[in-house]
């Protein structure tokens, strides 16, 4: 019995690892987006919908919900902008509304 190195990956299926990672990750916070508005009764504009649904089936189509690289990371599936408006109608959805910004005067 003697010993086996493991096999080991070249980087173009690393790639389409992480971005398969990234594909199912962008997926799995538009369910759980649209799960917790279904369940909580939240109301979410035309807009909010619209983008909930468009933003799902580009991902799935596609792998990524933008064309312009300079929007994102290169392996991700969501822009930064679309990763925010995410969090946003989650928290709206959960019934904790974001107020503000996340900067803080120093006293």
């Amino acid at each position: 019995m003697g010993f086996r190195a493991p096999k080991k990956n070249s980087v173009q299926e690393l790639r389409e690892a992480e971005r398969a990672r990234a594909k199912r990750a962008a997926l799995r916070a538009l369910r759980r987006a649209r799960q917790a508005v279904d369940a909580n009764g939240a109301i979410l504009s035309d807009w909010e919908g619209e983008f909930l649904g468009s933003v799902q089936s580009r991902v799935e189509t596609f792998g990524r919900a933008f064309r312009d690289p300079d929007k994102g990371a290169p392996g991700a599936s969501l822009s930064m902008r679309q990763g925010r408006k995410l969090k946003e109608i989650a928290a709206k959805a959960s019934g904790k509304e974001k107020t503000g910004t996340t900067f803080r005067r120093r006293p």
